[in-house]
């Protein structure tokens, strides 16, 4: 009987191979590095201003072992110090922006955070790290991307945003908790693309859009249909009434992403218009809509060759309200002659003279 064996014992080797080998950042592997600037605890104090601070002299008159970080994107202001001392901090901050004219908003103290100073990484580790995980983060977010275009249409911005968030996740990574760095940022990812809403509209507009919009697909999801308007408050355990009320946000939350600023034409664009003598009657159809809240918000505006106390020369606020709340956020002239407690017939007339002016300003426009 022979002694060969008929299978071959490489298998524990091929399995060790199949390991995947540590990732290796600046010569130092991954598991190393966060070693250099472990995550430690402190108390934290957030708040923002009614104005800029001299931040400089308020880092100078900082207590000994107090920090603070300035985020210039959000207006946020974060003072960090031991254990132990947030509602001291907390006093502190208030009295000194007292002395200094600066009024504080929605100051929170905050105990035990654990955070890790990035800066604290050897140079050359942090490159490397960002540089790994930048792609994969794009790819990542590829779900996500339509919502980040909304704020980031951009592709350098959006880089540099992703770059962002690897260092935000870097500063609150914990390699105690068993959960690799990889699969942490990941995570994360998602909810800080849901931020970027809550940023730019609120917190409670964004929320409400979130919510309504993964019902949605939960019942399309289920049903293969969209659901009718009862099905959808049935499904997300509402009333009729508070659905249409939420329902508002959304529809005036999205209207107000196709506004342009009042302080920029639309002239550095180039956009299709209709025809002068058909942009009455097929106006929402054939313009866009950025354009036209801009020539909307126009028509508005009070008339400088008027006198302050005429009718033109304040601004029509009932008629701004009145076309866009029907034509973007969804509600009927009766809903709002009730929530405006007019008449559709003063609403009207005021609509009117809106409509005379955008059509002035998009002949304008398209000559």
């Amino acid at each position: 009987m022979s002694d060969r064996v008929l299978f071959p014992t490489s298998t524990v080797t091929d399995n060790d191979n199949r390991v995947r080998q540590p990732l290796i950042f600046g010569g130092i592997p991954e598991a190393d590095g966060w070693a250099l600037a472990p995550i430690t605890p402190r108390d934290r104090v957030h708040f923002r201003l009614d104005h800029e601070m001299p931040l400089d002299q308020f880092r100078a008159d900082l207590p000994d072992g107090v920090t603070v970080s300035y985020d210039q994107g959000d207006g946020l202001y974060r003072v960090d110090g031991a254990c132990g001392s947030a509602s001291v901090l907390a006093d502190w901050v208030r009295a000194w922006c007292a002395r200094h004219g600066c009024a504080t908003i929605g100051l929170r103290a905050e105990t035990g955070v654990r955070r890790r100073a990035p800066r604290g990484l050897p140079a050359d580790f942090l490159t490397d790290l960002c540089r790994h995980y930048g792609p994969v983060s794009l790819k990542r977010l590829q779900r996500n991307m339509s919502t980040i275009r909304m704020h980031l249409p951009d592709p350098d911005d959006l880089g540099q945003q992703v770059f962002e968030w690897i260092l935000k996740a870097v500063s609150q990574y914990d390699e105690t908790k068993g959960v690799p760095f990889g699969a942490f940022l990941a995570t994360q990812l998602s909810k800080w693309v849901h931020d970027l809403g809550r940023n730019a509209h609120g917190r409670t507009a964004a929320d409400t859009e979130h919510k309504q919009q993964k019902a949605i697909a939960a019942f399309v999801a289920e049903h293969q249909r969209r659901p009718s308007e009862k099905e959808l408050a049935a499904f997300m355990g509402q009333s009729v009434a508070t659905l249409r009320r939420n329902s508002q946000t959304v529809a005036t939350l999205n209207g107000l992403r196709n506004l342009q600023s009042l302080d920029g034409g639309p002239d550095a664009t180039e956009i299709l218009l209709p025809d002068s003598s058909e942009a009455p009657d097929e106006i929402l159809g054939e313009a866009e809509q950025t354009l036209l809240s801009h020539v909307l918000t126009t028509a508005c505006a009070p008339d400088p060759t008027a006198r302050p106390d005429h009718r033109a020369g304040q601004p029509n606020v009932l008629g701004w309200a009145t076309w866009y709340l029907t034509t973007w956020g969804g509600r009927t002239k009766s809903q709002l002659s009730a929530d405006l407690n007019t008449s559709v017939r003063n609403m009207n007339v005021y609509a009117d003279r809106v409509e005379q002016g955008m059509k002035a300003r998009l002949a304008e426009l398209v000559d």
